[in-house]
């Protein structure tokens, strides 16, 4: 299948335990890039792409005003920096969900006088009513093409609280949205639960932002549109396959955001589960993944394969197999040695639990347990050179040159929820690649039914004698 994308899938991880290990952590790190050469922010065929916009019209956008004209410009915007051919729609999000563009069923064409149309309907939108996000997702949900070519887009933007539905119509609605359509939610204004940004973002595979100020809102719609335009694979799904000592713990997006993506799991058979990761792009994504384990008995100082990991593009296997190995180990230097990049993303992850424990602590008007969270995160993440941190970070709490921290005073509501959200917001460490670490070379061949390694020539498993061309891969990890 041509998908305009070819993956590069690795894996990096110190494979030595101690004797007693019983937890191993990798990243997976997954590339896409076009297989032919060009603008790697070029969109992809429009015709193939659909884009509905969900925008909160409750009463409270009207208070103040500014929020939902903020809503209609950054509307207008998003609608402008569509292309000829994709098809669009635009929802009215209240206690219930009203499509008011197009005004016949269905989505329209991108086009000059569409676009013109779409906008004068726009700039008619008023603010009230109530809040119901799950009826305007299942509203984007029914409106867009149910083809697996196609790649749907939902922009989802909010400014309070989902209170005119129960959190498990919520719920109900999500689980019927997962595959159909990937959705980036926006706050604006003081009065939305960053937990339901995030919630919705990550279930459905998009990114949780928020703005600090209304003016903000329409340069962040059209980079939305831009970075939605640039995909070109729909349905990319990792696939984890463990060997029976093994078991999957979790799976965290780490890189370019931080999501939890365990519970949406599916279960392909009882060693097999594939994760969702939504629609790709030419870009670069990484992952946690943690498997936990039960050591063979009298296994010792020796390479076992313990996962394989896939990925999985519109239902078919892609080429390249990466390898989670482990090694029982008596020696302590080598299982205590930290990989770069695993050590880079559990810090990350530190700071963004303290940040986030901080604006709990906030939200409960505990404000010395906010200040030992935020003031233990600016510890953190200045160790870690964690600048995307620091930046939200500083909205918080103010940080002398002797590194004292303190709450800034008349902090407002705004500036925690933000805060709260963007800290999802991760980077890659910007220092020189370590050097690479010792890879296994002379054995290669790890058997898929019991994760022990033969010569690169065998044909059979040395230890169980499984076919190796059935059931074995090629691995390599680092130390």
């Amino acid at each position: 299948m041509d998908t305009g994308l070819e993956f590069g899938l690795e894996v990096s991880q110190n494979r030595y335990l101690p004797v007693d290990g019983d937890q191993m952590h990798a990243i997976v790190s997954v590339t896409g890039r076009r297989q032919a050469d060009g603008d790697d922010r070029r969109p992809a065929e429009p015709s193939r792409l659909a884009e509905v916009l969900v925008i909160d019209c409750s009463g409270s956008m009207a208070d103040p005003p500014t929020k939902i004209a903020a809503a209609r410009r950054a509307t207008a915007a998003a609608v402008d920096a569509l292309p000829d051919g994709v098809r669009f729609a635009v929802v009215e999000g209240t206690e219930r969900a009203r499509v008011v563009y197009p005004p016949e069923p269905g989505l329209a064409t991108a086009s000059a006088n569409s676009r013109k149309h779409a906008k004068m309907v726009v700039a008619r939108l008023g603010a009230g009513g109530g809040t119901a996000m799950g009826s305007w997702l299942a509203a984007a949900r029914d409106l867009l093409p149910p083809q697996s070519s196609a790649l749907c887009h939902v922009l989802l933007l909010t400014d309070g609280i989902n209170q005119h539905e129960s959190p498990e119509e919520l719920e109900r609605v999500l689980g019927s949205c997962v595959g159909r359509f990937v959705c980036d939610t926006r706050g604006i204004g003081d009065g939305w639960r960053p937990r339901d940004l995030t919630r919705i973002a990550t279930v459905l595979s998009g990114t949780a932002e928020a703005v600090r100020q209304p003016a903000e809102l329409a340069a962040g719609f059209r980079e939305t549109i831009r970075v939605a335009l640039a995909k070109l694979q729909p349905d990319v799904r990792i696939r984890v396959r463990t060997l029976p000592f093994a078991r999957v713990g979790f799976l965290k997006q780490a890189r370019p955001t931080l999501a939890d993506l365990t519970e949406h799991a599916d279960v392909v058979d009882e060693r097999t589960v594939e994760f969702p990761i939504g629609s790709w792009g030419a870009e670069r994504r990484d992952y946690h993944l943690r498997l936990d384990l039960t050591a063979p008995d009298g296994v010792r100082d020796e390479d076992r394969l313990a996962a394989r990991v896939d990925l999985v593009v519109q239902g078919q296997v892609s080429s390249g197999t990466a390898a989670v190995l482990v090694n029982w180990t008596d020696d302590l230097v080598k299982s205590a040695r930290l990989d770069a990049e695993v050590s880079q993303v559990m810090g990350q992850e530190e700071v963004r639990r303290a940040i986030n424990a901080g604006c709990d602590a906030y939200d409960r008007g505990d404000r010395i347990a906010a200040h030992t969270q935020w003031a233990r995160a600016v510890e953190l993440a200045t160790a870690a050179q964690d600048e995307s941190a620091l930046v939200q970070l500083r909205h918080l709490v103010d940080i002398e040159p002797a590194g004292v921290v303190r709450l800034k005073p008349n902090l407002s509501r705004i500036d925690v929820n933000v805060s709260s959200v963007m800290s999802s917001r991760t980077l890659h460490p910007d220092r020189a690649t370590p050097p690479p670490q010792h890879r296994p070379t002379e054995v290669d061949r790890l058997c898929g039914d019991c994760g022990a390694a033969s010569p690169s020539d065998a044909e059979y498993c040395e230890r169980c004698g499984a076919e190796l061309h059935a059931t074995g891969t090629s691995g390599r990890s680092g130390t």
